[in-house]
């Protein structure tokens, strides 16, 4: 790491007590990642879990890193995709994770985005009732959202992450050179997650995007600037709400309809998690406005810049057939916001304001999925 990229890392805190970590933000930072390990879990050996995508382009930097530290390291290499977050790939990560003898003191790390991370992490959480656990997100989406608060799991047939832990890491190492590798679909897919930010509580943020996503997917200043903006919001709500019992539901704006419309398509490249969340935030404000709780003014600005930047926004733009209202309603009634049977949304009243709605009646997001499959 040079000198000018040492003074460029940002670090934000996720303050948990004794269960404390630190996001390190910036370039260069898998070329330091064995040292920072070492610091922090001196004597561990570590299993690399990754994707075939990501070994090719990252693992080699990361293991020399670790090598170079004197951490020995175990790759654990399987097939790229949301399928991949399945009971079958967890119990190989496990199991590989057994083979290589690794005790209870040593380390898992998760090299890759989302899938990567949220399945690396549920398996740490779980092989000898729980291992230390390290993010090194290389997806803006990772970077910015999953790798940071301690949600693992996998996805089943009835649902996506319906099975898994919570599993805080030791350390999240945020590369933001990393993300130069990334096809320009997944990085767009992982701004979703940035805009979220704004769109939940912080306005100012939303505008300062409208004005300078360019930056950001150019790889300029402003990508560290948004990345760290971003685990900051998410670092004060985890500290707040763990386990999601109250204000980190906020977190998943967009995620309630984004989520059904994934299991829709069947965690398939239909439709990447972030699309998913992309369309899921502009029907939450559509909902919110035809619930008269926001202008529809605030659903239009939403769209356009999501649109603006190269992401969907509508469900006719999924490529292939969608279920009916009734089935996405049967979908959403598997999201694990419901509570006793009742549906519970993320809704706005506007830009920045969001909240909690419990009790939403059903009858009444039945009525908009319909309008909206049907114009």
């Amino acid at each position: 790491m040079t000198a000018e990229a040492a003074a460029a890392r940002i670090a934000v805190r996720v303050e948990l007590g004794t269960r404390s970590y630190d996001i390190l933000i910036g370039r260069g930072l898998l070329d330091v990642a064995g040292s920072e390990i070492a610091a922090r879990l001196p004597g561990a050996r570590a299993a690399v879990v990754t994707d075939r995508n990501v070994a090719a382009a990252q693992l080699p930097r990361l293991a020399a890193s670790l090598a170079a530290a004197g951490i020995e390291v175990v790759p654990v290499i399987i097939a790229p995709g949301e399928a991949s977050k399945s009971f079958g790939m967890l119990e190989h990560v496990v199991r590989q994770v057994l083979a290589a003898r690794l005790e209870r003191r040593d380390v898992v790390i998760a090299l890759g985005g989302g899938v990567i991370g949220d399945l690396t992490g549920f398996a740490s959480a779980i092989v000898r009732r729980g291992m230390r656990f390290v993010q090194i997100p290389t997806s803006l989406l990772a970077q910015v959202d999953s790798s940071v608060g301690g949600k693992t799991g996998i996805n089943t047939p009835e649902g996506k992450n319906l099975v898994g832990a919570f599993h805080q890491p030791e350390l999240v190492l945020a590369d933001t050179g990393a993300l130069d590798t990334l096809s320009p679909r997944e990085f767009r897919a992982g701004y979703a997650e940035v805009a979220k930010y704004g769109l939940i509580n912080d306005a100012p943020f939303f505008a300062w995007l409208e004005a300078n996503w360019r930056g950001i997917f150019a790889g300029g200043p402003e990508r560290e600037h948004a990345v760290a903006t971003s685990c900051r919001s998410k670092a004060k709500v985890v500290a707040a709400d763990e386990h999601e019992t109250g204000e980190r539901a906020l977190l998943n704006l967009g995620h309630t309809f984004g989520h059904a419309l994934e299991a829709a398509t069947h965690y398939s490249d239909r439709l990447v998690h972030g699309e998913g969340v992309s369309i899921g935030m502009v029907l939450a404000h559509r909902f919110s406005a035809r619930m008269n709780l926001c202008s529809p003014d605030d659903g239009r600005r939403v769209a356009r810049h999501l649109a603006e930047v190269g992401l969907p926004t509508e469900m006719r733009q999924i490529p292939g057939e969608l279920p009916d209202a009734d089935g996405l309603m049967a979908l959403i009634a598997q999201d694990k916001k419901v509570s006793r049977g009742t549906l519970t949304f993320i809704l706005t009243h506007g830009i920045g304001e969001s909240f909690i709605a419990r009790d939403v009646p059903p009858a009444e997001v039945r009525a908009f999925l319909r309008e909206t499959l049907e114009a």
